[in-house]
């Protein structure tokens, strides 16, 4: 059995890195429609930044939360790059490449990539493979 851990918080006695605002910010709720689209090189399938620099919806500077739309038998080619991930496999399923192996992902799966691993995915199923793709920082 898994045991069961309690939050410690946020507190804590380092200095905050980000100055806290006088006046609380009020978030910024979008959709994947409110998201701006990234087509990315060498695959078929699509992506919408949600949360990211480049949307002024959901502006973030220091994570992003992109949708990746991947049609049946479509690959995003395995690389790396200095950016946490982590993937999170919301419909259908597929096959994550990694540097040593391969490994068959499906709906619920969370696949953290620590900088630099080596990953890319193909969609295997019949249906279209979505991925919520969670990056700190954000990619380009």
């Amino acid at each position: 059995m898994a045991k069961i851990t309690q939050h410690a918080g946020y507190k804590g006695s380092a200095e905050a890195t980000i100055p806290k605002p006088e006046v609380a910010p009020d978030p910024m709720i979008v959709t994947a429609q409110d998201g701006v689209p990234v087509a990315y090189a060498g695959c078929h399938g699509l992506g919408v930044r949600v949360v990211h620099p480049v949307n002024p919806k959901a502006p973030s500077t220091n994570c992003s939360l992109v949708l990746f739309y991947v049609p049946p038998h479509v690959v995003l080619e395995p690389s790396s790059h200095e950016t946490e991930e982590t993937y999170v496999i919301l419909e259908g399923a597929g096959t994550m490449t990694f540097a040593r192996y391969n490994r068959e992902v499906k709906k619920g799966d969370f696949v953290y990539l620590p900088p630099w691993c080596v990953h890319g995915i193909e969609n295997t199923g019949n249906e279209c493979l979505v991925v919520l793709i969670c990056t700190s920082p954000p990619n380009p």
